[in-house]
């Protein structure tokens, strides 16, 4: 009799662990997809331009010995894919209202290496901290064309840093120019949440963690228009480079989006 009831106190929480394990297997999947994923693939419709090297004509001895590469239009030559377009979900008029978050605060790095910026699209919260650096042998200048954040126009020495407090959001992307190297030039994005990507070398991006719904988002790209695209083979027009999407729970892709050649 003892025996048994040893056994079956043994048996009971086993059961329940048992029970427990089994319903968080059944919840999990279901709270995973309480969120989706958008997917997008920027390619180039045509005949890429050609933008050879820089070649500087400040500091020669030392940015002359660097491949510094013309970031005016970077396309993959492999699958034309479009490096550095930016997309995120747009929060402004007749945009997307997004429940209250708490920002988590970042620091992100700009660095002024090799003679150019690094990255060359930073994208930034509310609240977050952007740090300037300079690992160059070579002095630096970094000129924040800030809309609501103060504007900034710093001077970085060779192995220097200076950080930048993110108080507000911006309405764009935000340029940013080294006013002693004409040619270096970066985009910072700062957004009052966290939904932004930026397209990689095969034109590739993802924004995870969206709402489940319809969601407003805008696309930019320095020197290009993103007005007029083609969808998975349908001509489609983007007012002010805006585009709706039904947000289902996980993956959404949309596929191949064009660009005309001539909208750079």
């Amino acid at each position: 009799m003892n025996h048994f009831v040893s056994m079956t106190r043994l048996f009971v929480p086993t059961a329940v662990a048992i029970a427990v394990s089994t319903l968080l297997a059944a919840v999990s999947p279901a709270q995973a997809q309480e969120t989706g994923t958008l997917r997008m693939t920027f390619k180039l419709k045509g005949a890429a331009k050609s933008f050879p090297p820089i070649t500087p004509n400040v500091d020669q001895a030392f940015c002359g010995s660097k491949m510094i590469p013309d970031e005016t239009l970077v396309v993959n030559s492999k699958n034309n894919g479009i490096k550095n377009v930016i997309v995120y979900v747009y929060t402004g008029r007749r945009g997307t209202e997004l429940p209250p978050m708490e920002l988590e605060p970042e620091t992100h790095t700009l660095a002024n290496q090799d003679c150019r910026f690094e990255p060359h699209v930073v994208i930034a919260k509310k609240g977050d901290t952007i740090k300037v650096t300079n690992p160059d042998k070579v002095g630096h200048n970094a000129n924040f064309q800030f809309f609501n954040n103060t504007q900034q126009n710093l001077t970085v020495p060779a192995g220097g840093a200076v950080e930048i407090e993110l108080k507000e959001d911006e309405p764009a992307p935000i340029p940013v120019a080294c006013n002693i190297h004409n040619w270096m030039k970066a985009q910072v994005v700062v957004l009052d949440h966290p939904f932004a990507a930026v397209s990689d070398e095969d034109g590739v991006l993802e924004i995870k963690g969206l709402p489940v719904g319809e969601v407003v988002f805008r696309a930019n790209h320095e020197n290009g228009s993103l007005k007029e695209v083609i969808v998975d083979g349908e001509e489609t027009e983007w007012r002010s480079s805006k585009f709706e999407v039904d947000i289902k729970p996980g993956l959404n892709d949309m596929g191949t989006i064009e660009v005309p050649a001539d909208a750079f």
